[in-house]
């Protein structure tokens, strides 16, 4: 079921990295690469594997199941990630200003509903049942989600078709990291933006608790960003980065940001 040759860099492709044996549980090899410092899985399980037998929706029931819902945070941590407000919210209104109610794409939609009128859904989900749900849902909505890998996928739409992309806790997820990137550059017009959300392996709480932090799942979270290896690759697709939880970042365990096309007004 594991690659026989060892995954390149996602960042940069380079190939030489150093083990974080303390990250990496039995079968699973977490790497950083000695090039650019991206930490990555090196030996990820092939796009069938993630269909149904670590289809996301399985693994993070197993995650969730082994910490009781989340890690726990340190008391000090904790109190000051619920100052700052760091709590799930509803982005129904962010996506619609940023994306100006048009032709929105979810890649690693999950189950469809992220994007409601009166913006027009489409969706790519590798998970088989999933995909069932989230297509129903947006044919309903004068869309369509299409079923495979995202770095697949993506090459199916037209050309600059989409006003907003979303790519919500997903490129944790994509072995061909660049390779969906440049995929959403080209199908992205000139104007619009993509929302990217991941875990932020540079935050407190993965330094405060280790590899029980709620970030690392294995095998289907593959690339582990901080905000210098996130934005270093998405630059190298094309894209500006703006960060949206600047304030919130160092204590937030996820990396939230914008992206634009290079040159874009």
């Amino acid at each position: 079921m594991l690659d026989a040759a060892p995954r390149p860099c996602p960042c940069c492709a380079a190939t030489d990295a150093a083990p974080w044996e303390q990250y990496s549980p039995p079968d699973w090899q977490i790497v950083r690469c000695t090039a650019c410092d991206m930490t990555y899985l090196r030996n990820p399980v092939a796009y069938e594997a993630l269909e149904e037998d670590f289809a996301w929706e399985k693994t993070y029931e197993v995650k969730k199941e082994a910490t009781k819902g989340s890690t726990s945070l340190s008391p000090g941590i904790r109190a000051l990630r619920q100052k700052l407000g760091l709590t799930h919210r509803n982005k129904h209104d962010r996506y619609r200003a940023w994306f100006n109610d048009g032709h929105v794409l979810d890649i690693g939609c999950g189950h469809g509903a992220r994007i409601a009128p009166p913006m027009t859904p489409y969706g790519i989900e590798l998970s088989k049942s999933l995909h069932a749900q989230a297509d129903a849902y947006m044919r309903q909505q004068g869309g369509y989600c299409a079923h495979g890998a995202g770095a697949e996928a993506i090459w199916t739409f037209d050309e600059g078709q989409f006003d907003g992309i979303i790519m919500h806790s997903y490129l944790e997820h994509e072995t061909e990291v660049m390779q969906v990137l440049k995929g959403s550059h080209r199908a992205l017009k000139h104007s619009g933006a993509v929302y990217i959300r991941v875990p932020n392996f540079g935050s407190l709480n993965r330094r405060v608790v280790g590899a029980k932090w709620c970030g690392f799942r294995h095998p289907d979270h593959v690339n582990y960003f901080t905000l210098k290896t996130l934005t270093e690759t998405c630059r190298k697709a094309g894209f500006t980065t703006e960060l949206i939880n600047r304030i919130a970042l160092p204590v937030d365990d996820n990396i939230t940001v914008l992206l634009r096309k290079a040159g874009a007004p």
